[in-house]
């Protein structure tokens, strides 16, 4: 078993190094948007790009994980994957013709008329990322993790490409040639259809690289492999839909329930602009949970697992909240990535960072249902978490606009933790040690509070005390955990 999980391991870490640079070459990307954007026009693209998640989630037909799945369990996976390609491919292609024919339609509907090429590039993005979803899942299932890994690397680095060209050379080359093809593309000027074309491009990108695996695909289709492939891959999609919908269904909201004379573009671009400060937070706990899975399945037959799942949330927890005090401590400095536009958004950012922290806890205690099998458990407590964000969205956006956003997501994911702990107590017992959790929590809290009591008018003496502050916090740590720095 030793090879089969070293192996495991050495390819979850190579695939999680696109995902990570996707995160940081995208959390990169803020000081540009917020310095050449308006927020309204940040807000705009955030609505667009909150649609593009949910609607992937739907046209993809969970027939990533189905074809991988059959393809493990049949004698020709080539066929499993030339079923499934043809399936996404027709329904991406009728979904691209769809929305390219009513682009005009659409943007009137959602208030966008002059911006109808933005409404066909969302119909590309969202149809070429499903076709490359089954080649890329015909990658992980040949073992090739290298290979992934690069064209994943290179779309994110076309993406970044096309957004420095965009913002840094076209309104110049715009200037100088006021009557070039490509205003029929893009503005003149920075505004969110920017973002969209960068995204669209890379996209072209990703499916051009893909044209040797194209020319080894048959375009056959098995109508018995496909029903069986539906027939389990559909749940996935519904599964997964409570999740992705939790995550990004505040921003569509945000058009619906703020009051008429508040410019509801402007709110979602102050929101995503302090989200984007939060994700310091989110970066550690995706990075925690590609190392941590493989090693929680790897001991899962071990008698002592609970107990060891038991000290892995204590240190998270501890560490998670020593990342909370480090951004909250040098919030001054690092607000400053954001433009002087956005940083009113920066309020919100201690309650997304224990957003993210309760987010971060959910994920230790959910790996009660993935070792015992329980895995439907994993659809109640998504869609407990998602009624949640939609009610506290809906009673206190009217009135608090995007804090109530930032308070949904923290409630919404205190009520999947508290529901999560309860089901894992009756179905996997681990022996938590909630009052530690809490004591680090508490005094991680005491320590802000007490930093922002502290009246210090110099900014060097203010870092110093909360240099001091951390430093206090971090001892405390290794003082109830018994850790020693030194032998």
């Amino acid at each position: 078993m030793a090879t089969p999980l070293k192996r495991l391991a050495s390819e979850t870490a190579t695939y999680g190094v696109s995902t990570i640079l996707a995160r940081v070459l995208n959390f990169l990307f803020v000081p540009i948007y917020t310095r050449m954007l308006t927020p309204g026009d940040y807000g705009i693209a955030t609505d667009f790009l909150a649609y593009i998640a949910i609607l992937q989630v739907l046209l993809t037909m969970g027939m990533e994980t189905g074809s991988l799945r059959y393809a493990n369990k049949s004698d020709k996976p080539r066929e499993v994957f030339s079923t499934a390609f043809v399936f996404v491919g027709a329904i991406a292609v009728l979904f691209f013709a769809l929305v390219a024919s009513w682009s005009g339609d659409i943007a009137r509907w959602m208030h966008y008329d002059d911006f109808r090429m933005c409404i066909i590039y969302v119909g590309g993005i969202l149809a070429i990322d499903s076709i490359t979803a089954i080649l890329f899942a015909r990658l992980r299932f040949e073992y090739h993790a290298a290979k992934f890994t690069v064209f994943k690397s290179v779309k994110i680095a076309a993406e970044l490409g096309f957004n420095f060209l965009l913002f840094f050379g076209a309104p110049a080359y715009f200037a100088a040639h006021p009557d070039s093809w490509l205003l029929h593309f893009v503005s003149a000027t920075p505004d969110f259809s920017y973002i969209l074309f960068a995204i669209f491009l890379s996209c072209i990108v990703a499916l051009v690289l893909f044209i040797p695996d194209l020319r080894t695909i048959k375009p056959r289709f098995d109508k018995t492999l496909w029903r069986q492939m539906t027939v389990y891959a559909l749940p996935l999609m519904i599964a997964g839909l409570p999740g992705v919908a939790n995550e990004f269904i505040d921003r569509i909201l945000f058009r619906y329930f703020l009051p008429g004379d508040v410019v509801w573009q402007e709110q979602l671009g102050l929101f995503q602009a302090g989200v984007k400060i939060a994700v310091l937070m989110s970066l550690f706990i995706q990075m925690f949970r590609y190392a941590a899975e493989p090693h929680f399945f790897a001991g899962e037959k071990n008698k002592q697992a609970p107990m060891h799942l038991a000290v892995v949330m204590n240190h998270f927890t501890a560490f998670c909240m020593a990342i909370f005090l480090f951004v909250m401590f040098y919030i001054d400095a690092i607000g400053l990535l954001l433009g002087k536009d956005f940083r009113a958004g920066l309020d919100i950012v201690p309650v997304m960072l224990g957003a993210y922290v309760l987010l971060g806890m959910s994920f230790n205690i959910s790996m009660w249902y993935k070792l015992s099998g329980k895995t439907h458990y994993a659809v109640y407590i998504t869609t407990a978490g998602l009624l949640v964000t939609v009610a506290v969205n809906v009673l206190f956006m009217p009135a608090y606009g995007y804090h109530a956003a930032a308070w949904g997501h923290f409630f919404s994911y205190l009520v999947m933790v508290i529901l999560s702990a309860w089901l894992g107590a009756r179905h996997y017992p681990v022996p938590y040690n909630w009052l530690k959790l809490w004591a680090y929590i508490s005094v991680a809290l005491a320590l802000f509070f007490l930093s922002g009591w502290i009246d210090i008018h110099a900014l060097w003496g203010k870092w110093t005390v909360n240099a001091i502050l951390l430093l206090a916090y971090v001892a405390f740590w290794l003082r109830c955990e018994k850790i020693k720095l030194h032998a």
